[in-house]
């Protein structure tokens, strides 16, 4: 398929390096996990192969479920790279803390709803973060970074998955953290039904005190 010329690194991760670059005459994202050397070779790459391919499978049944994800243009799973559409727009980090109070509770009642609707199909993004969510200019938000992403319908993996929001929000975004949850919840429950949002939030509310649970017995030892 030829290879993309001009590539210039815009992040470098723990789990994969992403690099800009044009392909065809398009503007794309390479998204390239490189060779772990502390990992036994034959595990890397198996580990490597798998994230290669599972990745854009539940990029896939994400847009199925209505969540707007980039276009995956090449899967290279012996190198293990995925070369896939470039989002233009600004990340949502970048966005709510200057957005008006209105604003801000529109674009987090979103949020909330995308998320619930990946919930619904029965997966979970593994790492939400407002830095991986984009917003277009013609308004779309767009989910991106489905490396640590998996399919499950269990309450367990949906509660965590929204409590490491939360935990990312009240990280990055520590002045309007509570406004901003409460508003992604609301989006949440829209999509998914009084039913489910609640179980799902009392779910975070358990794993919360486990956490704190764990603090304490750890400042006891």
């Amino acid at each position: 398929m030829g290879e993309a010329a001009m590539k210039t690194l815009i992040k470098k991760g723990a789990e994969a390096s992403l690099y800009l670059a044009d392909w065809h005459g398009k503007r794309v994202v390479i998204k390239a996990r490189l060779p772990k050397s502390y990992r036994p070779k034959q595990l890397d790459q198996t580990i490597r192969r798998y994230r290669t391919v599972h990745e854009p499978q539940l990029m896939h049944e994400a847009k199925r479920a209505g969540v707007a994800t980039p276009t995956v243009f090449l899967v290279d799973v012996e190198n293990g790279e995925i070369t896939m559409e470039y989002i233009q727009g600004k990340q949502i980090k970048q966005l709510l803390d200057a957005a008006s109070p209105t604003e801000r509770c529109r674009l987090c009642v979103e949020v909330g709803g995308l998320i619930g609707a990946l919930h619904s199909h029965g997966l979970v993004h593994g790492d939400l973060t407002t830095s991986n969510m984009i917003l277009t200019d013609e308004g779309r938000i767009f989910f991106v970074d489905f490396g640590l992403g998996d399919r499950s319908g269990e309450l367990e993996a949906q509660g965590v998955d929204l409590h490491l929001f939360r935990r990312a929000l009240q990280s990055t975004h520590f002045q309007v953290a509570d406004e901003c949850f409460h508003a992604v919840l609301k989006g949440y429950g829209a999509a998914r039904g009084a039913d489910a949002a609640a179980a799902v939030l009392e779910k975070i509310r358990e794993i919360e005190k486990r956490g704190r649970y764990v603090a304490e017995r750890q400042q006891e030892a």
